[in-house]
């Protein structure tokens, strides 16, 4: 199971090498190295709901064309579904690509809008709420990491056996890609007055357009081919996932203004 990555759309603007590095020459070391083992394993790796970029057709399907990219970040991550392609066609690597679709909760990252909303909120500071063309709404498949973790098991215990050894190939591989999201797409706004109840404290609202940094209006995930393949089914819904990740920010960082380092 293959999950590093550099992460962020944002920071792809300032640290592209970061991407390169880690997203495309990290996952080539990987599938060099799984190439030549004897025998060679098979690979479940994350991609990302961003490949979609700027496909407009909702909910997005695995069947999409994925040409499109919004960000850095998106084209590495649509580089490394074509590398897996070709390790898959010349080495029989069995590879399955996961595009996860906004996850939150417990751990999460600290640059993700959920989190640093609920710091800023804390903090009493202002938060910005894009938005996009027109007022066009913002809004995401936000997946709770306990729905991802099921994706990510369902997926490892249905990846057939890589057909290669020590860098010839047998014969044809698995080659597969998920969509791993929650089928609810929720505005940026309702997720500020859902955090607003669960910490009992009103946000500072600073509207702002969207600028050009690598962000897509919104995400929508149809997980019908997880769910045929392996059962997925998420069971969290935002207002209970965030519950979840509030309980352990406090209790993690304090529910004072101190809690800034």
């Amino acid at each position: 199971m293959h999950l590093a990555a550099q992460a962020g759309v944002r920071y792809a603007m300032e640290n592209p090498n970061s991407y390169v590095h880690s997203n495309i020459a990290g996952f080539v070391n990987l599938l060099e190295v799984c190439k030549n083992a004897n025998s060679q394993p098979a690979i479940v790796w994350a991609s990302s709901s961003s490949v979609y970029g700027l496909n407009t057709k909702i909910p997005f399907s695995e069947k999409d064309r994925t040409d499109q990219p919004a960000s850095l970040y998106a084209a590495t991550k649509k580089a490394g579904e074509e590398i897996a392609h070709t390790y898959n066609h010349i080495y029989g690597l069995s590879l399955t690509g996961l595009r996860f679709f906004t996850v939150y909760g417990p751990w999460g990252r600290p640059d993700m809008a959920y989190f640093f909303f609920t710091r800023y909120i804390l903090q009493g500071k202002s938060i910005p709420i894009f938005e996009g063309a027109n007022h066009g709404t913002v809004a995401r498949d936000f997946t709770y990491i306990d729905d991802i973790v099921k994706g990510c098991l369902g997926a490892l215990d249905t990846a057939e056996k890589s057909t290669g050894s020590g860098g010839k190939k047998k014969g044809n591989a698995q080659l597969r890609v998920f969509n791993l999201g929650n089928t609810s797409p929720v505005p940026v706004s309702d997720l500020v007055s859902i955090l607003e109840r669960l910490l009992k404290v009103k946000a500072k609202r600073m509207v702002m357009k969207l600028p050009r940094n690598g962000d897509v209006q919104f995400t929508h995930a149809n997980i019908s081919f997880a769910h045929r393949e392996f059962g997925y089914k998420p069971t969290t819904d935002l207002q209970t996932g965030l519950k979840k990740f509030v309980r352990w920010y406090v209790s993690y960082y304090g529910s004072g203004k101190k809690d800034d380092h």
